[in-house]
């Protein structure tokens, strides 16, 4: 009796939850709102750009003209330091090594050449002349010659060490902030060009974006336009922008945001700006929009701002 209201039952339980199931999948799910609403450009006429931030330096890629193992590393990720700083050091032991031998070596050869210069002294001292032939005094000359040769040798070979001892410290090109640490104490460090660097390093003060424009509108940018950047994703932060240079040459354009309807097949005018507010939690590599005050399309353009 029970077997036979069960079953029933428990299918109609199932079509129930079902049917419920399929309600809520087919509800509507309201959007999430963004954090912040996109930027609105405050200029009546403006030309828009992506613009990627970088160092005022642009960012360098740090290397080694010696490769080896790093015995020492100076600096820390985000370390400041001034030019000519030391970064990191090679192994230099065998260096130092070579340099105190070739020191010993500018010794030797420094004795032998007041040695030599003292048998010519005495030579050219003695009043009778014939107690010496003119070959033995001429062969006493050439010694002083060839030991003067054999100093400035070892002393060029003592000074080619010693650089290369310098070399073996990587220093800081300009005064910059180190933005990335790709070396660690043991390993070792080749030398060339590296997909991913060394150190990456760069003058941060103040920042710079690099503004890609699309080259239709690259006419209608001047360089006295008034800018305006505000952060990806916030635009509560935001920043006036100073003009520094336009990049001469137009470029393919690069894909900044990875969005699907970007178009990548245009070319674009590359305009430096620094940000002016260096107090904004702004960092290298982010993106920020970028609004330029232009003249509308209808404006026959002056000179300074068809030539950029």
């Amino acid at each position: 009796m029970v077997r036979k209201y069960l079953l029933p039952l428990l299918a109609m339980l199932g079509v129930g939850i079902g049917i419920y199931a399929a309600m809520l999948s087919a509800r509507a799910v309201p959007p999430t709102p963004p954090v912040s609403d996109a930027p609105q450009p405050p200029y009546e006429t403006f030309v828009a750009g992506a613009g990627l931030v970088e160092a005022n330096t642009e960012n360098i890629a740090i290397g080694t003209q010696i490769a080896g193992i790093a015995s020492k590393i100076w600096v820390t990720i985000g370390s400041r330091v001034k030019q000519g700083d030391p970064l990191f050091t090679i192994d230099d032991r065998a260096t130092i090594a070579a340099l105190s031998t070739l020191q010993a070596a500018v010794q030797v050869a420094a004795a032998q050449l007041a040695n030599a210069a003292n048998e010519l002294a005495l030579a050219e001292s003695i009043p009778d002349k014939r107690a010496l032939s003119v070959e033995i005094i001429d062969q006493r000359r050439y010694a002083v010659q060839i030991a003067e040769a054999q100093l400035a040798q070892a002393r060029a070979q003592r000074d080619a060490t010693a650089t290369d001892l310098e070399r073996l410290t990587v220093r800081a090109p300009v005064d910059g902030q180190v933005l990335q640490l790709k070396v660690h104490l043991g390993e070792f460090a080749p030398t060339g060009v590296l997909q991913t660097p060394l150190i990456l390093f760069g003058n941060v003060e103040p920042l710079n974006v690099r503004v890609d424009v699309d080259e239709n509108d690259a006419w209608r940018v001047s360089a006295n336009a008034p800018a305006i950047g505000y952060l990806r994703g916030n635009k509560a932060i935001h920043t006036p922008l100073k003009f520094v240079r336009f990049e001469p040459d137009v470029i393919p354009k690069v894909s900044l945001t990875g969005d699907p309807t970007e178009r990548i097949d245009t070319r674009v005018l590359q305009v430096i700006y620094h940000l002016e507010d260096v107090n904004l939690p702004i960092f290298v590599g982010q993106q920020i929009d970028v609004y330029i005050q232009a003249i509308g399309h209808n404006v026959t353009p002056t000179t300074n701002q068809a030539k950029p």
